[in-house]
Formats: C-alpha cells, sequence, structure tokens
C-alpha cells in the first residue's frame, strides 16, 4: 500500500482538496477538487470532507497518513484556529482541524498558507537550493512566507509574514483592516477597490476608458479584468498596473535590505501579469534596495503557479515525516512538530 496525503486549501475566493502519493521524493496527483469559497466554515468544511473520502474510496491502493491544511492568517496554528482572516468572513476562531481529525483518524496540521507556500517553492519551486527566500501570495490577499538559513521563521505565535498588513501610504485602497496598505494596494481584492476608485475620478473628469464602456461608474472589477483592459491598451488600466508596479518594487526593496535574500518567489497576480508589473517593479528595485543586496537576489514568478496551494498543503502534512529526503527537509525547516 503506497502512503497517501490529503492537502486541503482554503483561500478567499475558492478552496480546494487533493490527494497524492509522496514516495521517494517524487509527488504524484492522484485526484483534486475545487469549489468556491463561502461563507459558512462548516459546510465548506464537511463538503471538503466529502470530496476527500470519495477520493479515497477510489483510491485502494493506497493508505492516508496525514491531512496538511493551508489557510491564510491570523491563525491559531497550534489550536488548529482559524481566527477570523479578513478574505473569510464568518470563519471565526473556527476549529478547522477536529472535523477532518474525527473523520479520518490521522494526524492533521494547519499552517499559514505563505509560510507552507514557502516551503513549497523552497522544496519543489523557483526557491530550491536556496538558505534564505521569500513567497509572496499576492492573491486574493497578500502574505509572506519567510526561509531564513534554512528554517521557517514563524514568530513567536505563527504570525510573521504578515506583510500586508504594512501601511504603505496614509490613504489608498483598503486591505487587512486599513486603508493604504500594502494589501491595498497589490492584491487582488485591493486592486479591485483601486481599479472602482480610479474609474469613478476618471469619469468624473470626463476621460473614457475600456473598464467603463458605457461611462457608468461600477464596483465589479478584478485583477482579470483590469489587466485585459491594460493589454488592451487601456491608458488608465495601464496607469494602475504601473501605480501597482511601483508600489510592490519599493515593498520588495524592503524585503530586500531586511532579509538579504537570494530569490523572492511572488504567487498569484505576479506569474499571471509579470509583463505588466516587472518593468516598474525592477525599476524602482534598482532605486529604492541596497546595490549590493539586491545583486544577489533574484524576483522570479512562483514556479508551482496554480497549483501552489496543493503543494502548500502538502509540504504541511509532511512535517514531522522522515521517510524521504523531501519529508525530512520540511520537517527540518519548521521549528515545531
Amino acid at each position: 500500500m503506497r502512503r497517501s496525503f490529503a492537502c486541503v486549501a482554503i483561500g478567499g475566493t475558492k478552496c480546494s482538496v487533493s490527494l497524492a502519493s509522496c514516495d521517494n521524493d517524487a509527488v504524484q496527483w492522484l485526484a483534486r477538487h475545487e469549489v468556491p469559497t463561502h461563507d459558512d466554515s462548516d459546510v465548506m468544511v464537511a463538503e471538503l470532507s466529502n470530496y476527500l473520502a470519495e477520493m479515497l474510496r477510489q483510491a485502494p491502493d493506497t493508505t492516508l497518513t496525514r491531512i496538511g491544511i493551508v489557510c491564510g492568517g491570523p491563525l491559531d496554528e497550534m489550536r488548529g484556529l482559524v481566527l477570523s482572516p479578513p478574505n473569510l468572513p464568518g470563519w471565526v476562531a473556527f476549529d478547522i482541524v477536529t472535523p477532518l481529525t474525527s473523520r479520518f483518524n490521522v494526524p492533521v496540521r494547519l499552517m499559514n498558507d505563505a509560510s507552507a507556500s514557502a516551503l513549497a517553492e523552497w522544496v519543489w519551486g523557483a526557491a530550491r537550493g536556496t538558505r534564505t527566500c521569500v513567497f509572496l501570495t499576492m492573491g486574493t490577499g497578500m502574505g509572506a512566507g519567510l526561509i531564513v538559513s534554512g528554517r521557517l521563521h514563524r514568530g513567536i505565535n505563527g504570525s510573521a509574514g504578515e506583510v500586508g498588513h504594512w501601511r504603505l501610504a496614509s490613504n489608498g485602497p483598503w486591505g487587512f483592516g486599513k486603508y493604504g496598505s500594502f494589501e491595498g494596494f497589490c492584491s487582488g481584492g485591493g486592486i479591485a477597490l483601486w481599479a472602482a476608485s480610479r474609474v469613478r475620478e476618471a469619469l468624473a473628469a470626463g476621460r473614457t476608458t475600456l473598464l467603463s464602456p458605457d461611462g457608468e461608474s461600477r464596483t465589479n472589477f478584478t485583477a482579470h479584468s483590469v489587466a485585459i483592459a491594460a493589454l488592451a491598451g487601456d491608458p488608465l488600466a495601464r496607469e494602475l498596473w504601473a501605480d501597482v508596479g511601483e508600489r510592490l518594487g519599493a515593498t520588495l526593496a524592503l524585503m530586500v535590505d531586511l532579509l538579504n535574500p537570494e530569490v523572492i518567489a511572488i504567487g498569484g497576480i505576479f506569474s499571471r501579469q509579470e509583463e505588466l508589473l516587472r518593468p516598474n517593479v525592477d525599476r524602482i528595485l534598482r532605486r529604492e534596495a541596497l546595490a549590493t543586496s539586491l545583486a544577489s537576489c533574484t524576483v522570479v514568478p512562483a514556479q508551482l503557479e496554480e497549483l501552489i496551494g496543493d503543494y502548500a498543503a502538502l509540504a504541511t502534512a509532511l512535517v514531522g515525516e522522515n521517510f524521504d529526503t523531501t519529508a525530512r527537509q520540511i520537517s527540518a525547516a519548521v521549528s515545531y512538530q
């Protein structure tokens, strides 16, 4: 019987559950199912559990060994609680570990998605072979995972890396509980709010934009819709992406100066819209970061792309295992067992 690991990724827009076989440092994905996120946490977890049970039924030659769960913070990882992340309204002090432990009778671990994604990119992705690296989620929200000298840096209570909460300006798009935050300027949710504000201002000034071809104000923007307009040559959309790139570059410069990493891997929006972001990101980095530190750092799209959540949850499940070099590397990097 092959050992298998269940991987649960909780996101602000979508959730997924997958089943992986992991032996001799090779990962084989056996099954995966994705569903939209909704506010009822109990129903959401029950739905994902049912899909997992069906996956296991269809894989009779495997034995479920552990379950890894990843979710945006804030979390209480030791108690298995989701503590009302900004992108999960209604998930207040929710115990996500106990229902899965009770149903499947295997060890279950919860980890911050950015921290777990940093582990995943460090082991399987763009940061392989490094000692110090940063991963940025840049999805619905914004968070960072930090590998420092071969160890996952979690902080005293697991809250390290909440860079989305950094205030970059006295005002600006709302994100992570404040106006003008890094999450407000550079996450999917923040970009959508910023687009709505910029379109209102443009229409009031008599400008036209592909973002509102009928000349009406609206709020149903997404980072994807703003990118489509920018790639079609819309000046307003291109201005917005230029500003996102500047804010991202300025914040990356702070990380370069603080941590002196070898790699900064950025997922989500950066992976999909690098063409729009890269010029200003690089320009601001060259202007703001220490030249010696920047010369040793590469900023790259996350390599695991749309499967980053699955790999992050797998890394979480492997903490404490030692059956191959990958499991041992992950276990050694995490400061609790």
